[in-house]
Order: structure tokens, then C-alpha cells, then sequence
């Protein structure tokens, strides 16, 4: 069993979670919505994927016993100046949600946990991939975006990506 404070820590993390998935959501209906399908696409996956990772938490705190308490999820935004506003949005928000998952890692060092904390090591390995992706994308939308050709074939690039709902833990 885990302490009552890492299980609201991971509560907690599982609302932000669920609000990213709402977040890229409405990323990508604003794709959608320029007829930048590939985008879009690669929100929608995103958005999946964030689900997932809410998931995940779920059954472990279900797994360890830990009561499980569903948190408010605030509406996103759904307007934006731009293309390379949202993928810098992305991003900004993909450090917040490193950011909090090390907390819940640290906590879970300082406890002693070691079934959190080795339950976290996934996440952290993923939020590096995560960064390193969005990061990627924001510097190519700025290359792109003032350049017809080249979004339509940024836009054909990210159409490719598919969901893996069940990566290897």
C-alpha cells in the first residue's frame, strides 16, 4: 500500500493527464479546422495517448490498494494566434507535466516507495521522448510555416503517425 499522500499526488496526475488528453484534443480540432488533417492527426493521437497514461495510473493505484479520487478537469483553450503557437503550447505543457510527475518521484523517494517509484520510471523515460518530440516539432513549424509546399508536407509527414495503445511498460 502506498501512502495517502503519493496516492493524491497520482490522483492528481491522473486529472492533469486527462486534461492534456483534452488539450491536444482541442489542438487538434484546430487543425481540423485549417483542413491540416496530418496535424490534427498527430493531436488526436496525442490526446490518446495521455489517456493512456491516465489509465495506467489508474490501475496502479487500483493495484496498490489506493483509493482512487476522479479530479475536475478544467475546459482547454480552443483558440490559438497559430500553428506555431499551438506546438509551442505543447511543449510548454509537456514540461509542466515532467515537471510534476519528478515531484510525485521525489515524494516517492523520500518515502521509500519503491513500488512508485519503479512504476515511474516508465513516465519518466516517456516524458523524455515526449519533450524531445515536441520539441522537434516546434522547431519545424517554424521552418515550415510561412511555406505552403512545406506545411503540406509536414502535414503529410505527421498523417503517418499511429496510435500503440499498449507500449511495452
Amino acid at each position: 500500500m502506498i501512502s495517502n499522500e503519493i496516492a493524491n499526488l497520482i490522483n492528481h496526475q491522473i486529472a492533469q493527464e486527462q486534461y492534456a488528453a483534452q488539450y491536444y484534443l482541442s489542438m487538434s480540432a484546430w487543425f481540423y479546422g485549417k483542413d491540416l488533417d496530418g496535424i490534427a492527426n498527430y493531436f488526436r493521437i496525442q490526446s490518446k495517448e495521455e489517456l493512456m497514461h491516465a489509465d495506467k495510473m489508474f490501475d496502479f493505484l487500483n493495484d496498490v490498494g489506493a483509493e482512487i479520487k476522479m479530479g475536475a478537469i478544467e475546459q482547454p483553450p480552443y483558440e490559438f494566434a497559430n500553428a506555431t503557437e499551438i506546438f509551442e503550447k505543447a511543449l510548454a505543457h509537456e514540461k509542466i507535466i515532467t515537471k510534476s510527475i519528478f515531484n510525485i518521484l521525489k515524494n516517492a523517494n523520500n518515502e521509500g516507495d519503491f513500488a512508485t517509484v519503479s512504476f515511474l520510471q516508465w513516465f519518466v523515460n516517456e516524458q523524455v521522448e515526449e519533450e524531445a518530440n515536441a520539441s522537434q516539432l516546434v522547431t519545424k513549424i517554424k521552418m515550415v510555416c510561412e511555406n505552403p509546399s512545406a506545411l503540406y508536407l509536414f502535414d503529410q509527414e505527421l498523417s503517418q503517425r499511429v496510435f500503440v495503445p499498449n507500449p511495452v511498460n
